[in-house]
């Protein structure tokens, strides 16, 4: 026992001298400790599950609810905001904007004006500028307006679901699945399609862009640039692209012709829904671009369960608002009750960049934002019939910035031999030059009409060297195998602050790499190279006469150990592994968000094998009360599977 505390002493000792200061350093600040949620007042009887927001000329407030009126809220930012209703009766509105003294929204069926003539306080006029076809699927919402520089107004529509094949997304009617330029004039022309769930549209810096859910064909969601002409990825909405007026002749038919749709029927008949196969041939978004020119890649992929299920709105952080952050974009979900933000670059004439988590926690799905004339960011949540981390069913907030500066990465850009990252303040030059602090994963998704993908292609790289910049607000780092087209995630666990040695808020980007700059890369005469991992390894052993560690204990000690091992597993033995899988953004143990809670599960009795085959591939009829569809895991390894169905069917 007296060797065994030896080398207690020893290990703790190595431990804090390879952490430095780090042992004395304070608890590494939160998300809450810069950005603060405040829910505004709202009076009784007023149920605000918010479609649209937009923030009027003088200050005050326009908000549009999917219950289908539109409110006027005077004194927004104040303790005391005063609620008045401007209009009622209108259909879904899941969005608003406005435009010289008239609200404008989207209805399920129309691009609907709105105008007080008598000045009352209350529309008086109701004028349709543009209407399009409905076929009646519960699933056919539209979204916006968002108007253009030149004063025009975009929309977009969802594409309903088959009867039979009801997983599979359907234009029925025209325009479904596509964005809508539309004139104040009431003109109307086909803009871009292969849309599935285009919840998000905005101008940034004038240029347009959107966000998709994941689903069929949607791999996971993503930030897009659109241009007139654009193909997205869901084929649905060629449908149309016959009419005259499309702007894109790639046909159904053609798309078929290039890749299996998976439209097989059984012995009876009876279409057969298409599941995740583990060990295939697929194929990937950017293969099918070199058939289709028209398919447009996602400027920057939001990866599925990290930062997000259910994509929203995005907007621009204006000049002088959230610090460092401004000119970057933050992107609303709706399904996980969070905000992600996103830092976009141009390469090669192509959008790319990396997405961060920004501020989770809010109240209920995120749909909508608006900036208030204070600098905060007013938050409009809905989640009745979508289900969403956050348990209420409407909500409207605001996130205030209290003027001091995370400890985050600023930006990561692409370098013809890695990343470069910029912080918000300079980094603790020890922990920046070790190459332990860094580690990238890169992989990307299929691209099959199966709901959402796994993760494939993953792929460990090699980080070679890191070069930190004078000021120690830059790091350089040369990774080998950099991969165009893949998402390649950066974890920064081990870098440190300057000031305080806290870690970062949050350490980990998610970079969509579409191109390879060109350009001058770095010596290794002039980088770090220095691993400290790679230095513990090599550590001579410790204590002479001390074997090794795995037997520390008597021998009756031990047997308890590995009785231990063999009891069922708690919630916090798995619960590191949940969130590994991301399976903590869609399922909690006791309540449901997303998807059914844990012990939900538990009451159906499968046995611990089921519950791993239904990980791998889920069978969302099982759950039909559930209206996002859990998407396919084969990624999570059976040891790991059947663990966590043993903590599944323990709270039975």
């Amino acid at each position: 026992m007296k060797n065994i505390n030896k080398l207690y002493k020893a290990v703790l000792f190595s431990a804090i001298m390879f952490s430095g200061s780090s042992a004395f350093a304070q608890e590494t600040l939160k998300e809450e400790d810069f950005f603060k949620i405040m829910k505004v007042a709202t009076p009784e009887g007023i149920i605000l599950e918010v479609g649209g927001l937009v923030n009027l000329p003088n200050g005050d407030l326009g908000i549009s609810t999917r219950r289908g009126d539109v409110f006027i809220v005077e004194n927004p930012t104040s303790s005391r905001p005063y609620f008045k209703k401007f209009a009622s009766g209108l259909h879904e509105i899941l969005g608003l904007a406005y435009k010289d003294g008239a609200f404008y929204c989207a209805q399920r069926g129309e691009l609907t004006k709105l105008v007080d003539t008598n000045i009352d306080g209350k529309a008086d006029v109701y004028e349709t500028i543009y209407s399009w076809p409905l076929s009646g699927h519960y699933h056919e919402y539209s979204f916006g307006p968002k108007i253009a520089p030149d004063g025009s107004f975009f929309v977009t529509g969802n594409v309903a679901f088959g009867s039979e094949e009801w997983w599979r997304g359907e234009s029925r009617v025209p325009w479904r699945g596509w964005a809508m330029r539309i004139t104040a004039d009431g003109k109307m022309e086909p803009w871009a399609t292969g849309m599935r769930s285009p919840a998000g549209l905005g101008f940034l810096n004038n240029e347009l862009f959107y966000t998709d859910n994941q689903g069929d064909w949607m791999g996971s969601g993503a930030l897009w640039k659109i241009e007139k002409g654009d193909f997205m990825g869901h084929p649905a909405g060629l449908a149309w692209s016959g009419m005259p007026n499309s702007p894109l002749k790639l046909t159904a038919e053609q798309f078929n012709s290039k890749i299996d749709p998976r439209k097989v029927k059984n012995d009876k008949g009876r279409y057969i829904k298409p599941e995740n196969v583990v060990n295939e041939n697929f194929k990937t978004l950017f293969d099918m671009k070199k058939e289709f020119p028209e398919l447009r890649l996602p400027a920057v992929w939001l990866p599925y369960g990290i930062l997000g299920i259910s994509s929203s709105e995005p907007i621009t952080i204006p000049k002088g608002h959230f610090g460092p952050f401004e000119g970057q974009t933050l992107v609303g979900d709706q399904g996980m009750s969070i905000l992600s933000r996103v830092f976009l670059e141009k390469v090669n004439g192509e959008f790319q960049g990396a997405s961060f988590m920004f501020r989770s926690g809010f109240r209920s799905g995120v749909m909508r934002m608006s900036w208030a004339r204070d600098s905060s960011l007013f938050i409009g949540e809905t989640n009745r019939g979508w289900g969403s981390a956050g348990e209420a069913n409407e909500g409207l907030q605001r996130l205030v910035w209290n003027n001091k500066t995370p400890f985050e990465m600023k930006a990561v850009r692409a370098m013809p031999d890695g990343f470069e990252i910029e912080f918000t303040l300079p980094v603790d030059p020890k922990s920046a030059e070790d190459l332990a602090s860094y580690t990238v994963e890169s992989y990307i998704y299929k691209y099959h009409p199966v709901y959402g993908s796994p993760p494939v292609n993953s792929q460990n790289l090699t980080i070679k060297g890191v070069k930190l910049s004078a000021d120690g607000l830059k790091a350089r780092i040369i990774v080998d195998n950099l991969r165009r087209y893949y998402i390649h995630t950066l974890k920064l666990d081990g870098i440190r602050e300057r000031g305080n040695f806290y870690s970062l808020v949050h350490p980990t980007a998610y970079y969509t790499l579409n191109n390879i700059p060109e350009g001058a890369k770095l010596s290794m005469t002039e980088v770090s190279t220095k691993n400290s991992a790679i230095v513990i390894t090599q550590a001579p052993p410790v204590t002479a006469g001390v074997k090794k560690t795995t037997v520390i204990a008597p021998a009756k000690q031990g047997a308890q150990v590995l009785a231990q091992v063999e009891k069922v597993p708690t919630y916090n033995d798995v619960k590191g592994m949940l969130a590994s899988y991301t399976c903590l953004s869609c399922h909690n143990p006791d309540r449901k968000i997303v998807g059914p809670a844990f012990k939900d599960i538990a009451k159906r009795k499968y046995s611990p094998e089921k519950i791993l085959q239904l990980i791998h591939n889920p069978q969302p009829e099982n759950w039909p009360e559930y209206p996002t569809p859990m998407p396919p895991m084969p990624q999570v390894k059976k040891e790991d599977g059947l663990k966590i169905a043993a903590y599944i069917n323990s709270l039975r």
